[in-house]
């Protein structure tokens, strides 16, 4: 028997039970599992990993991306540079930390646009973010981060212009607002001002179109949402699962 699973908190978003369940049937996996593992606080992480020293492998979402790097036992060179893990390989109980969220953003977002722009703005500075981060800084794109709180390259909501919108191509959504079942909800940003040229990515993919891409698309904005990415990053999971190799 293989087990796999997912720990976040809340779980009813996800689609990656349905994906990999999926995955096993088509492979004619019978011996391979995958659960869903609602961990409510972060104190839960360490009686989860010691209840748990037989599982194969682990996808990580909000709000343990961060949170989780104290439990690892190892941790891959991007995962690190990134600071921020959304897959888990197991071996013998042991934590193996890595990020494919950058993989499937960035295959994602190359197969949407061309060329990439060069200038972004990311709402969020969560774990998602970090990955997108990194992503874009390898692509050459300078980008600003926006969150609740200003800090170096991080600006506030109130700090976006309509000069800066003007001026910035790209919009990368990378907080959670909007997610099923809180639909009716968005990032604090001003929508009015974007318009036919601009991109904007929703790496949320449940529901399929968010509020915030709803808007865009009536902006005449290019939209798109992360369904790709999850399913991209879910198959670099798998490759990491399946090495006999670690890190």
């Amino acid at each position: 028997m293989s087990a796999f699973g997912l720990i976040g908190h809340p779980l009813s978003h996800s689609f990656s039970k349905a994906y990999f369940e999926n995955k096993f049937e088509l492979l004619g996996l019978t011996d391979y599992t995958y659960s869903l593992f609602d961990i409510k606080n972060e104190d839960g992480l360490f009686d989860f990993k010691t209840a748990h020293p037989f599982l194969s492998g682990l996808n990580v979402t909000i709000p343990y991306k961060q949170k989780v790097l104290p439990y690892l036992d190892g941790i891959s060179d991007s995962a690190r540079a990134i600071e921020a893990v959304n897959t888990i390989k197991i071996i013998n109980g042991q934590w193996y930390g890595y990020n494919t969220d950058a993989d499937g953003f960035k295959d994602s977002l190359l197969n949407w646009l061309n060329p990439i722009p060069k200038t972004a703005l990311i709402l969020g500075n969560g774990g998602a973010s970090k990955a997108v981060q990194f992503v874009l800084k390898e692509l050459e794109v300078e980008f600003k981060v926006v969150s609740q709180t200003a800090s170096g390259n991080i600006i506030t909501y109130d700090d976006i212009t309509k000069d800066l919108i003007e001026n910035t191509p790209l919009i990368v959504n990378t907080t959670p607002l909007g997610m099923f079942p809180n639909t009716e909800i968005k990032p604090d940003f001003p929508v009015e001002w974007l318009n036919n040229k601009h991109s904007v990515y929703d790496i949320i993919y449940n529901p399929e179109q968010t509020l915030f891409l709803k808007l865009a698309n009536q902006q005449g904005c290019k939209i798109k949402n992360g369904l790709e990415m999850l399913h991209l990053q879910a198959e670099k999971s798998w490759e990491i699962w399946q090495k006999d190799s670690v890190l």
